[in-house]
Formats: structure tokens, C-alpha cells, sequence
């Protein structure tokens, strides 16, 4: 495998309130190459959103190691996850999470006002997003102009334009007809072909086909894993 992007190590994550004790995650071994495509599937309840959220440092573990880029993260701290979120890496909702008020050009440059870039190089970047996903056309829309699927491209030009490290995506086909839900699936695996890795959840067999290895997760633990044999060239 390539150069770990993440890696856990019996990482375990429990819900405590006054009466009950809930675990999410019971001890999950995982790792994901740089420019691998991997795809987490099981029923629900059985971890995946928790599992997702822990990869994208929007909650801290319980116990166990998550390390991002060879670096342990697991203790640290709520300020170090966010400006590591913010450099690194980009996220992909089922809800697709725009901004109404917003135009299409205004929502995906909306991350890098974050990173303090100057105006020409964001305008750039913006630019090359859109184009990259075959939405430029639409930049000055806002997002209720515009269909299901046309909404996930610019949430997918967001994700990208501030050039992550790494892409979560949650169930980024699950609000789409199957014809966007392809046309989606393929941009991804574009980006992926690009350069991108990526870690996405989803329920769906056939969107997790398009990925390089895809973990079944029951119970808050890995019970199978699957690579595709045209993928064996990433072990090396």
C-alpha cells in the first residue's frame, strides 16, 4: 500500500448518558493509502457515520489511535482537529449542505476565505473547480435553481477547490435518481483517477463498486474487507 493517508488502531468510541452506555465503535483497524478509493458499507447502527466523523476529526475517540498523515491525533485538541479540517481535508453530504443564499460560485469559495488566500488566487481556484465538475456554467445560480445532481457537483467542486488531502464522503448518491447517482459516482472515480483519496459511505452496492477496497463494518467492527483485483497495482 502507498503512503498511509489515515490509520487507526483499536479505535473504540462509546456514548455515555446518565442511564446508558452505547458503543459505537469496538476497536476498528483500518488504513487508507494515499489515492486509494475506499468505500465503508454495513446496516445501519453499525458504526459507519461515527467511524466517518472520527476520520474527519468532528469528534474525538474514546479510546485507540487515529493517526492523519503519520500524525497521532486521537487526543488532540478540538482547535488542532479544526485547523487540520481546514487544511487538509474536504466533505461530501447526502444533503448536499449548501448555502440557499449563496450563489453557486459564492458557496464553493466560501472554504477558502478560511485559509486566508488573496482574491485573485481564490476566484482561480473556484474557477477550475467548476469547470472541473461541468458546472461553471451555473455559477450564478443559487442552489434552489438548480437539479439534485447539479447541487452535488458544486458540493463536490466545494470539497475539492481547497485541494485536500483527503475527501469523506456520506452517502453522496442518497438524495439522487440513479441516473445523477452514476454521473456522481463517476465524477468521484475521475477525481480519484486525479489524485484524490477517498473514503466514502454509503449503502448502495453498486455506488461502493466504483471504489478500490470496500469494509463492512457490524456492530462498530470491521468484519470483512474486499479489494478489487484491478486495484492490486495500489498495494504496490
Amino acid at each position: 500500500m502507498k503512503k498511509s493517508v489515515i490509520e487507526t488502531v483499536n479505535l473504540q468510541k462509546k456514548y455515555v448518558t446518565d442511564t446508558v452506555e452505547t458503543t459505537a465503535l469496538a476497536g476498528v483497524n483500518i488504513q487508507v493509502g494515499k489515492g486509494e478509493f475506499v468505500a465503508i458499507m454495513g446496516p445501519s447502527g453499525c458504526g459507519k457515520s461515527t467511524l466517518l466523523n472520527m476520520l474527519g476529526m468532528l469528534d474525538a475517540p474514546t479510546a485507540g489511535s487515529l493517526k492523519f498523515m503519520g500524525t497521532e491525533i486521537a487526543s488532540a485538541t478540538e482547535r488542532h482537529r479544526a485547523n487540520l479540517r481546514k487544511e487538509n481535508l474536504g466533505f461530501i453530504f447526502q444533503s448536499f449542505n449548501l448555502i440557499d443564499e449563496l450563489t453557486v460560485h459564492e458557496n464553493v469559495e466560501l472554504p477558502l476565505f478560511y485559509q486566508g488566500l488573496p482574491k485573485n488566487e481564490i476566484k482561480q481556484r473556484v474557477d477550475a473547480a467548476l469547470e472541473r465538475v461541468g458546472i461553471a456554467h451555473r455559477r450564478n445560480h443559487f442552489p434552489q435553481q438548480l437539479s439534485g445532481g447539479q447541487q452535488q457537483r458544486v458540493a463536490i467542486a466545494r470539497a475539492v477547490v481547497g485541494r485536500p488531502s483527503l475527501i469523506l464522503a456520506d452517502e453522496p448518491t442518497g438524495n439522487l435518481d440513479s441516473q445523477h447517482g452514476r454521473e456522481v459516482m463517476t465524477l468521484l472515480s475521475e477525481l480519484n483517477e486525479d489524485g484524490a483519496t477517498i473514503v466514502m459511505v454509503t449503502h448502495s452496492p453498486s455506488d461502493a463498486e466504483y471504489a478500490h477496497r470496500i469494509i463492512n463494518l457490524l456492530d462498530g467492527q470491521v468484519i470483512t474487507e474486499r479489494i478489487h483485483a484491478t486495484s492490486a497495482a495500489l498495494a504496490l
